[in-house]
């Protein structure tokens, strides 16, 4: 099996996706927005973390009446950023897409579930934070559907504060083509508490489920680089210091959250959706150590465009499958596509930089 042309979740026919990244005057932050066809996607979600600061994901439950969704918005700040759902909400809604309510070609209601992770006073100010306007220029740069803007990685988007056990994290992404045609592909915003480190070697703890070509020219780290880097993801154990200075970069509790979408072109119902994000969690557990955990708030979104065939048991079980591999190889890319960041509330070296002994 092979990457699809991008190597990214754009590769599923039918999504688009956008970023807007804010950096300098207190900010280190932005939003990602996941694109829909104008009919809607199918969704599910699956939560495992204890603290997830969420947007309308009770609409994706099984249970729930509404089978498609318009876009997903994946966004920096906390509570504050589910906000930026409001913004693609609106602006949806100027372009008569969304949920029809009404004979009025006005009467929509644009479904947009969302979530958030923890990147709050990272830039310099915890007031400096994503609001509905960053939703609505990231939906901007979805709909202008600049394949190169869609398929970037790093320090972008809702990634743009991330970090993961101490070095920069950010947007990693990944596709894979199957033998029977489908595409199957994950967006990763990864902000972890727990280490993507390989203690053993200082290597990706996902790097074994990379595929060719996912990570040309990796960096092997040394003694010293490895020596480094166990030092920076060690946690501190001796508890959290309750500082209030704005700059601060150690925080009042354990700050982090790792969002995902996974998506397929499959026709998968709305509880075969869900699942497929069920499994993907299974991904995020490979290449983060710890998961999952009551300071996490660690959420899968899982979406299909429905522009293939439905798929048979077996082919549903490669599907998941690969969604979770994909899920892996998205942290992964996203940890080696990371910049190292220094900001008045302090310093995150990326993996690459002490892995190539750069700092």
């Amino acid at each position: 099996m092979e990457p699809g042309r991008y190597n990214a979740l754009i590769d599923v026919d039918g999504l688009r996706v956008g970023h807007h990244t804010a950096v300098g005057n207190g900010f280190l932050t932005g939003t990602t927005v996941i694109l829909a066809p104008d009919d809607g996607m199918v969704a599910g979600v699956d939560v495992r973390g204890g603290g997830p600061a969420t947007r309308e994901t009770d609409l994706l439950g099984p249970t729930a009446s509404v089978e498609r969704v318009h876009a997903i918005v994946l966004s920096g700040g906390s509570a504050f950023g589910t906000s930026a759902g409001s913004g693609v909400a609106d602006h949806l809604a100027a372009r008569r897409v969304g949920l029809r309510v009404g004979p009025h070609p006005d009467a929509v209601v644009p479904l947009v579930p969302g979530a958030s992770l923890f990147d709050l006073g990272r830039g310099g100010s915890y007031t400096a934070r994503p609001d509905a306007g960053f939703g609505a220029a990231a939906l901007a740069d979805a709909i202008a559907d600049a394949a190169a803007g869609a398929a970037a990685q790093g320090n972008v988007g809702a990634g743009t504060g991330a970090v993961a056990a101490g070095l920069k994290a950010g947007i990693g992404t990944a596709s894979v083509v199957l033998p029977g045609g489908a595409t199957v592909a994950a967006l990763a915003a990864v902000n972890a508490a727990g280490s993507p480190l390989d203690p053993r070697t200082g290597g990706l703890l996902g790097e074994p489920w990379l595929l060719p070509g996912d990570a040309p020219d990796t960096p092997v780290p040394d003694g010293a680089a490895r020596a480094r880097l166990i030092t920076i993801t060690t946690p501190d154990v001796t508890g959290f210091d309750f500082d209030t200075s704005a700059g601060s970069a150690r925080p009042a509790l354990p700050t982090n959250t790792t969002l995902v979408v996974v998506a397929t072109d499959a026709a998968l119902t709305k509880v075969q959706c869900t699942k497929m994000a069920a499994v993907a969690q299974n991904g995020m557990a490979r290449a983060l150590n710890p998961v999952h955990t009551m300071d996490d708030g660690d959420i899968v979104f899982g979406v299909a465009t429905a522009r293939g065939p439905a798929p048979d048991p077996v082919a549903y079980r490669q599907i998941t499958v690969e969604a979770a591999n994909a899920v892996s190889r998205a942290i992964v890319r996203a940890m080696l596509a990371a910049s190292s960041v220094s900001t008045p509330a302090g310093q995150w070296p990326s993996w690459t930089d002490v892995a190539r002994g750069a700092l």
